[in-house]
């Protein structure tokens, strides 16, 4: 088994990615270094563990490691207090200690989820990232951002949390259904947009491959989007400055996640793509960025079947009055003043103070305006 490792430099915090075809079967051996006794609490949900679990309690078996699950709706509807309360009396339950592991078995919302419950059990109990989505592997489960949602907007709620270790099992990626893999793709295009344009080169040449399940063009992938989460993550933990260049699109994503209830009408990685072009939108509507380049980004998301337009989100949306008091939640708010991700090219955005609230406005009076 070929594995990838990258090392997320945080000091005393610091912990390493793994990246390879097989790691879920490995994962008793690759965490028995961190355990204080042999006991860990699987946290999953219904979809994952239908495919997978068998496989990792069989791995954790064959390192003699005791372990029991929780097994959750899927979905962005269990980042939710209710979900929280819920894992969190199990944990206690299970008495997991700070001498035990979590592991968070899943995609983003379990490892959100899983990880805050984590933090905040016992002041503090380690956990471990095996994420099962795409997007997962390249971006949620790297960086420690952990939480749940509130009714009034995406994350609002939660902790900074460094996982022990990350185990990307790239071999699951074939078990995603298309529209899950694609949404998960919305992420990987972000890294290139953001700062890599030699990764959007990349990717426009290698996209159509990927999806179709070609495992090496897949660790290319997500080896690099960790590479360049990992550097950004170790320079700004807590997202006091590049970090927040990693929210790129996410501005509009999320607001459109909480206009559509948190449900399948919008994926998250759907949000992200469709935010992404409407980031770029608003950069060229202020004179930052070419036309060249929204057209660019939207001609690749469309080349992969992605949502790039709010036409492609079914259903009512609010205006755009509605949409701005949504984004004006979102967790980039800096004394009550709205922060934008936005580029002057692909592959070189920045964080914007003052943005011209008329001119995103207009670019959302005009995205609400094609879908009649």
């Amino acid at each position: 088994m070929t594995v990838d490792n990258m090392r997320v430099d945080l000091g005393a915090r610091s912990y390493d990615i793994r990246i390879g075809d097989g790691l879920i079967d490995a994962a008793g051996a690759e965490i028995c270094a961190l355990l204080g006794r042999r006991k860990v609490a699987i946290v999953t949900d219904q979809n994952v563990a239908g495919l997978h679990l068998d496989r990792l309690t069989a791995g954790l078996d064959a390192a003699r490691l005791q372990s029991s699950s929780l097994i959750l709706p899927p979905g962005e509807l269990s980042k939710s207090w209710q979900t929280l309360e819920k894992l969190s009396e199990w944990l206690i339950g299970e008495q997991i200690g700070r001498d035990d592991l979590v592991i968070a078995f899943g995609g983003g919302v379990i490892g959100d989820l899983a990880g805050f419950a984590a933090a905040i059990l016992r002041r503090g109990v380690r956990f471990v990232q095996i994420p099962t989505s795409l997007l997962a592997q390249v971006d949620s489960s790297v960086g420690g951002k952990t939480g749940i949602n509130s009714p009034q907007g995406k994350n609002l709620i939660g902790a900074f949390a460094q996982p022990g270790l990350v185990l990307a099992d790239i071999g699951v990626l074939d078990t995603l259904t298309p529209r899950d893999f694609i949404a998960g793709y919305g992420e990987v295009v972000k890294y290139g947009l953001l700062g890599d344009a030699g990764l959007f080169d990349w990717l426009e040449i290698n996209g159509k491959a990927l999806a179709a399940g070609d495992i090496d063009r897949r660790r290319h992938a997500v080896r690099r989007c960790c590479e360049i989460k990992a550097g950004i993550v170790a320079r700004d933990e807590h997202e006091h400055g590049e970090r927040a260049l990693l929210n790129l699109g996410h501005t509009f994503g999320h607001a459109l996640e909480a206009a559509t209830g948190y449900g399948d009408r919008l994926l998250h990685g759907e949000g992200v793509a469709i935010g992404c072009v409407l980031a770029f939108e608003l950069s060229q509507a202020l004179g930052l960025c070419s036309q060249e380049c929204p057209s660019r980004v939207r001609a690749h998301l469309r080349q992969m079947n992605m949502m790039t337009e709010l036409s492609d989100i079914k259903g009512d949306l609010p205006d755009a009055n509605g949409l701005m008091a949504l984004m004006a939640q979102d967790k980039k708010v800096q004394a009550g003043k709205l922060r934008f991700i936005l580029a002057r090219d692909i592959g070189d955005s920045f964080v914007a103070d003052g943005v011209d609230l008329d001119v995103v406005k207009s670019v959302l009076d005009a995205a609400l305006a094609a879908r009649r």
